[in-house]
């Protein structure tokens, strides 16, 4: 490996990051830039050998908008709340494709990343509250200031959230410290929605696999999405933050799914969007008929064909890269019609075969990629029949 390369996503999510000091084992070394700032390539003397090492460092800084115009205010400060999404060079997953870099598209995920494991500290003014990804290892307090100590992994991403007005609502399940963090009159919101994460855990937990850690948490940010996925953390659009909200069980359920699919299973966000966002409509799904029974079923089966009935129920396939829709039929394919096509693919494969390929596939793809390869390869493993027909009519162009 002659180069390492980092995504610098504060250049394309309406702020500015600055790198200087790249070093390489001590020495310092001059990075080059692309895409319009958001590619750094940090060039290696001596190639990397596989399974050698270097220790790399940088100095960085960021200016954060303060707006929540661009991808859904994943990385803003606004309305006292201080969201930081992705706001650090990221190194970028190296694959048979090579190095994946790309300007991503507005309407899906910015990211594709590897696991991690992560030590950050924090220092910040004392009256904040801090959330960070991870667990909080140390904290103390000194004068106006407070500084934190967060360890993760392994995970895809770090996630820090803050904000003087948070109050933090708790709720123990099978050993998991569930809290949600928000304003103190939406208090009865944030513990329904804790009810709905502890109830998702349990499904999944059944059917996929144990929940990975220790902790999950909730932010309220004033996102222009309903909900965003990070590892161990999620975030709440603020608005929607209340008792019996349309919209509250099924974004709650929904990111909670992605703990299992998009972080434990990872995939490529930008080119299979569908492998963690279809297959978590279809996980949402299960959560509605193990909690509801037949009416539960029924009613989010009814938003899934709502969605692709939204653009006529067009036979796009299911598995394009997220840059081949336009907006409309990225929300009527890959969270309509995807998550159809997990029912049918149980329809085809008996519902038996069906829950004991979805645990292996879980299984088999822990902490690692996924593709649409290694899905329909252990799918036809379990049933011991060809689904490439299935697969045609569905997922591939």
């Amino acid at each position: 490996m002659k180069e390492i390369k980092f995504r610098l996503f504060g250049n394309i999510l309406g702020g500015e990051m600055h790198v200087a000091e790249v070093n390489v084992n001590g020495e310092v070394i001059t990075p080059n830039y692309s895409l319009n700032d958001s590619l750094l390539t940090v060039p290696l003397k001596n190639p990397l050998q596989p399974k050698d090492t270097i220790t790399l460092s940088m100095d960085f800084e960021l200016e954060v908008p303060q707006s929540v115009e661009l991808n859904y205010g994943v990385q803003a400060y606004y309305d006292d709340v201080l969201a930081l999404a992705h706001a650090y060079p990221m190194i970028a997953v190296y694959d048979d494709e090579g190095w994946n870099a790309e300007i991503p598209p507005q309407s899906g995920d910015v990211t594709y990343a590897d696991m991690s494991f992560f030590i950050v500290t924090v220092e910040a003014p004392k009256g904040v509250t801090l959330v960070g990804s991870g667990r909080e290892i140390n904290h103390n307090e000194s004068g106006n200031r407070q500084t934190v100590r967060y360890e993760a992994g392994p995970v895809r991403d770090f996630y820090l959230a803050a904000s003087p007005e948070y109050e933090v609502f708790t709720k123990e399940v099978d050993g998991v410290t569930l809290r949600f963090y928000t304003r103190d009159y939406l208090q009865a919101g944030a513990e329904s929605a804790l009810d709905v994460a502890a109830r998702a855990i349990e499904v999944y937990g059944k059917r996929y696999a144990p929940y990975p850690y220790t902790e999950l948490d909730f932010v309220s940010t004033p996102t222009y999405a309903l909900g965003i996925e990070y590892p161990g953390m999620i975030a709440i659009t603020e608005w929607i933050v209340e008792p019996d909200q349309f919209y509250l069980e099924g974004t709650v359920a929904h990111e909670v799914g992605h703990q299992w699919f998009y972080n434990l299973v990872g995939n490529d966000q930008l080119d299979d969007p569908w492998l963690d966002e279809s297959l978590t409509q279809f996980a949402t799904l299960q959560y509605f008929t193990d909690t509801y029974g037949q009416s539960g079923s029924a009613g989010f089966r009814q938003d899934l064909e709502g969605r692709w009935n939204s653009i006529g129920q067009e036979e796009i396939p299911v598995g394009l890269p997220v840059k081949e829709y336009s907006n409309e039929e990225y929300s009527g394919i890959v969270y309509g019609r995807g998550g159809l096509f997990f029912e049918a693919l149980r329809e085809e494969m008996g519902e038996e075969n069906f829950d004991v390929f979805i645990k292996n596939y879980v299984k088999n793809n822990a902490w690692d990629i996924a593709t649409p390869e290694k899905l329909q390869t252990a799918a036809e493993a379990q049933c011991g029949c060809n689904l490439t027909p299935i697969f045609e009519k569905w997922i591939f162009p």
